[in-house]
């Protein structure tokens, strides 16, 4: 069947990347790759078995089902982590049982666990998760005591590897406070645990915003989920990474390129509204090219009038509303376009380019919305 788009995945820009972040946490530092929202975009079965390929060997998730996406296309040697949902009996007793490692961050999932684990004659390898500050999960302070206690008496059935939290924004200078706070309780509980004969294989708090802004987070493992992709958290971190090492150009490279391509060229005479409704007239005779990529397809309809696209390396306007599966591009000024030609959405094309960054600014979502929001039914492929 024809595809109305693809998804390009550079493997080269994801070695550099690697490459970049591992100079910024060392080298016995673990690196955790986070593949959660179908690996920011960029699809689970594609990214991960690529990732393993260059050496990671390290994966952070959100579910027990993006963990078995990420069996599936295993090679078998990596460790995966859910951050997140595992609540049924039957994802508990297939997480244990295949030896991957979950957050716990209440009672009743650490009671559930150990349940099953008595069961199969298995430890379950658990993170505890503390509430430091984000009030999202986690435990709290005065749950510790239960949490040490509960721990103590069923240490045959448990593997505690991890300490760890989630930081509330890292990635900007408004929660310096909220998260020093955090660090500061994390320090704190860290200690406590380590009072009572309970100690930690890993501690872990950085993200990719931490890695930048908090280095001193950065302990045995850090959970990079945006940089790795080529992004920075935030314009600020950017800029703060720039100003400290006296750079002015760009250390991470962008994995994704999306392509399309024209599905057919129309003259518009003068007078002549284009599309649905009354958004856009003709002022002078006009080409146009429809692109068959709409809002369904994560083109989202507040482009309308506004996004843009690259056709035989010129930089065309999207005019009119995005319809769900189809675009309108002006292509006046390219009159030599024709049906079939490559449309880059993202990416570039002879010199010019569309970055995330800019796609996201013109449709006012962040990198990580616009990202996930990218259907899964497109195909991604890898590209050197």
């Amino acid at each position: 069947m024809d595809v109305t788009s693809t998804i390009e995945i550079s493997k080269s820009a994801y070695q550099n990347n690697l490459t970049f972040i591992r100079s910024l946490i060392g080298e016995s530092c673990i690196f955790s790759s986070v593949i959660k929202g179908n690996a920011y975009g960029h699809g689970i079965e594609t990214f991960a078995p690529m990732a393993e390929e260059v050496g990671v060997n390290h994966f952070s998730v959100f579910s027990a089902y993006e963990a078995h996406r990420f069996k599936k296309v295993s090679n078998g040697e990596s460790t995966v982590m859910i951050m997140g949902v595992a609540d049924s009996t039957q994802e508990l007793e297939w997480t244990i049982n295949l030896n991957i490692e979950f957050f716990v961050f209440d009672l009743e999932r650490l009671q559930k666990a150990v349940k099953i684990a008595k069961r199969l004659k298995k430890k379950a390898i658990v993170h505890i998760e503390i509430e430091t500050g984000m009030n999202r999960t986690g435990f709290c302070v005065d749950e510790l005591k239960d949490v040490i206690h509960f721990i103590e008496d069923n240490k045959e059935h448990l593997d505690v590897k991890g300490l760890c939290t989630h930081f509330a924004g890292a990635e900007s200078i408004t929660n310096y406070f909220r998260v020093k706070k955090q660090i500061v309780v994390y320090n704190r509980v860290y200690k406590f645990f380590k009072s009572n004969n309970i100690d930690f294989r890993q501690k872990h708090l950085a993200c990719s915003a931490a890695i930048i802004n908090y280095p001193q987070t950065i302990n045995d493992l850090v959970r990079v989920g945006i940089m790795q992709y080529g992004f920075w958290p935030s314009r600020e971190s950017q800029m703060k990474y720039y100003t400290k090492n006296k750079i002015n150009t760009n250390p991470l490279e962008p994995l994704i390129t999306w392509k399309s391509y024209v599905m057919g060229t129309k003259a518009v005479a003068v007078g002549e509204y284009i599309s649905y409704g009354t958004t856009v007239l003709a002022e002078t005779d006009m080409k146009i090219a429809t692109i068959p990529v709409g809002y369904a397809h994560g083109f989202s309809r507040s482009l309308s009038n506004q996004g843009k696209a690259i056709i035989r390396g010129h930089r065309v306007d999207v005019i009119g509303l995005v319809n769900m599966n189809m675009m309108i591009v002006d292509i006046t000024n390219i009159p030599e376009v024709e049906k079939g030609d490559e449309v880059v959405l993202i990416g570039q094309q002879n010199g010019i380019t569309i970055s995330v960054n800019s796609f996201g600014e013109m449709s006012h979502q962040l990198n990580y919305e616009l990202l996930t929001r990218l259907p899964e039914d497109i195909p991604r492929k890898i590209i050197k």
